[in-house]
């Protein structure tokens, strides 16, 4: 017990105050930098394990195509456990929101634990930085040490999944602004005597300029039909990356159509009023919110200046006035 309070008293002559909490939290850093090799360590390569058993030194390019991934990042694929969640169903929710939000590749779920791991270790140890070189350990209290030092290490980790958030918010306003659009695009095709197929592949070519993120969609649909996909489970995945209650129940129709035999182009149509005139409710409930958000922002910009107009001038020739009767 004397010993360690030795020792605290030495960390406080040399660090001051907030010398233990300091030399804890580098304690902490070197354990996570130490901890980081045994975590990255690569399980062996089926590829290799396959080669070392058929004795054969070279495969042939569709073999390799098989087994093995290539337009995944290969720096990244070192770091796959360390980078990637090991129980199935965070993944698979990481990468169902890294799909909401337009990233499509392998690799994303890695890029974004690793989008996390680097900005809260290069924030953390920026604002470590800022705090000795501006700050002062002496002058600093327990709560700014934290503040300075914890803080920006915290807004670092937290920023991916903040974008991530923006961008998914961002997309599906974009789905649901265009969807209606889209609807009538697709109702008039299926009406000229073109298939569901053909009508998707249309549309998802018209709406690149003015609706990427729901072109992008269409187009991914009518590739996967393409390849052979049943269309019911296509249009299911469809309706799950976009997170759109609308195409869910997009989805629906055109399933129970399918299903009872019913005309797609009556459910489209009947589809896309209802599509019209949620988007009509959708504007004029935001019109009529425009006023309230607008009355705060009204007031602080106009009741100043009024005030200044219309008391100014008394106040000004009341101060005149007492300086007459001095």
């Amino acid at each position: 017990m004397e010993t360690l309070n030795t020792i605290n008293a030495i960390i406080i002559d040399v660090l001051g105050p907030a010398g233990p909490l300091i030399v804890v939290g580098g304690l902490a850093l070197l354990l996570i930098l130490g901890a980081i090799p045994l975590l990255m360590t690569q399980k062996p390569d089926p590829l290799d394990k396959l080669k070392q058993s058929t004795g054969r030194e070279r495969l042939d390019a569709e073999t390799k195509a098989v087994l093995r991934d290539t337009r995944r990042n290969e720096k990244l694929n070192k770091y796959a456990q360390f980078l990637e969640p090991q129980d199935k169903q965070e993944y698979s929710a990481v990468k169902m929101r890294l799909l909401q939000a337009g990233y499509r590749t392998k690799d994303a779920v890695r890029f974004f634990y690793f989008a996390q791991f680097a900005l809260g270790i290069g924030a953390l140890v920026a604002g470590v930085s800022y705090f000795l070189l501006f700050i002062g350990k002496d002058q600093a209290t327990t709560q700014q040490t934290l503040m300075y030092c914890l803080g920006p290490g915290a807004a670092g980790y937290m920023f991916p999944k903040y974008w991530i958030t923006r961008r998914v918010e961002a997309r599906k306003e974009e789905i649901e602004s265009g969807f209606p659009d889209a609807l009538d695009m697709m109702l008039v095709c299926v009406e000229a005597g073109q298939s569901m197929d053909q009508a998707i592949v249309r549309v998802g070519g018209e709406l690149k300029a003015s609706y990427p993120s729901l072109a992008d969609e269409f187009q991914i649909v009518s590739h996967e039909m393409k390849a052979g996909k049943d269309k019911g489970l296509v249009l299911g995945d469809m309706s799950e990356r976009c997170g759109v209650q609308d195409v869910s129940s997009f989805v629906t129709v055109l399933s129970q159509s399918q299903t009872f035999g019913t005309s797609i182009s009556d459910a489209l149509r009947v589809y896309a009023d209802e599509m019209r005139d949620k988007r009509v409710m959708r504007a004029e409930e935001k019109a009529n919110k425009l006023p309230t958000k607008m009355t705060l922002t009204t007031m602080m910009l106009t009741v100043p200046p009024l005030l200044i107009i219309l008391v100014g001038p008394s106040a000004v020739g009341i101060t005149e006035m007492g300086n007459i009767g001095k």
